[in-house]
């Protein structure tokens, strides 16, 4: 069949489905309607047991990420970030971090990792890396998830290809649903978005394979949230 034959036939096709739908060539309404409704972005259905004060949305996001089986650490405040690394590596055995070089980590003193002979270095990660640390952008308590945006100072694969993943989450930056957290991105970003936004919930797992649970099957086997009571 020649190509415009078929060129002819994929358009009766289409001309016999918009028959059958009763539409005509005229769309310009069906397809302002859809643009309002893209640009109105209105919330879905939404669970209502996320739909809680503050300090209740906090207290499901700890027994979510429990039940993810994340390890939780509370902080009062930044300033505690590198000690507590330098606690969590030594206790693994662990002597290099792959860090995040957004101004939030830069920032901060450091010393502690030195003084535990812990090397911080700042990179994407490669494999073979052991353990990386990223900052976050929201977290979500419908399920214990944390929202991740790539960006230059914080590229995506230290999200995934070490084996131990340290997120800083602000305490803060918790909501309720999905639908908050994309809304906090919008505003933040507007039309603008970040080229990869990662969904972590607990270290990565699979029971693929005869449904025996496997750590660390896609990514990191352990997930550490240093959640920052601010």
């Amino acid at each position: 069949m020649s190509g415009t034959n078929t060129t002819m036939s994929r358009a009766e096709i289409l001309g016999n489905i918009r028959t059958g739908l009763n539409r005509n060539q005229d769309d310009s309404q069906r397809q302002q309607a859809v643009t309002n409704r893209l640009a109105a972005k209105a919330d879905n259905l939404i669970p209502s047991r996320a739909q809680l004060p503050f300090a209740e949305q906090v207290a499901l996001f700890k027994a979510m990420t429990d039940e993810a089986l994340a390890e939780l650490i509370e902080l009062d405040s930044l300033d505690q970030v590198p000690q507590a690394c330098a606690d969590w590596l030594s206790s693994q055995g662990i002597r290099q971090l792959i860090s995040a070089s957004n101004s939030e980590l830069t920032t901060m003193d450091w010393s502690p990792l030195e003084q535990q002979q812990i090397t911080r270095t700042e990179r994407v990660a490669q494999a073979g890396d052991i353990a990386s640390l990223t900052s976050s952008f929201a977290g979500i308590a419908e399920t214990g998830t944390i929202m991740l945006h790539s960006g230059s100072q914080s590229p995506t694969t230290l999200n995934f290809l070490p084996d131990n993943h340290l997120i800083i989450l602000h305490r803060s930056t918790i909501v309720g649903v999905y639908e908050e957290a994309w809304k906090k991105t919008r505003e933040k970003y507007g039309n603008s978005m970040p080229r990869t936004v990662n969904m972590i919930t607990g270290p990565s797992r699979s029971a693929d394979i005869e449904q025996k649970l496997q750590m660390g099957a896609h990514g990191p086997k352990n997930l550490v949230i240093l959640l920052i009571n601010d």
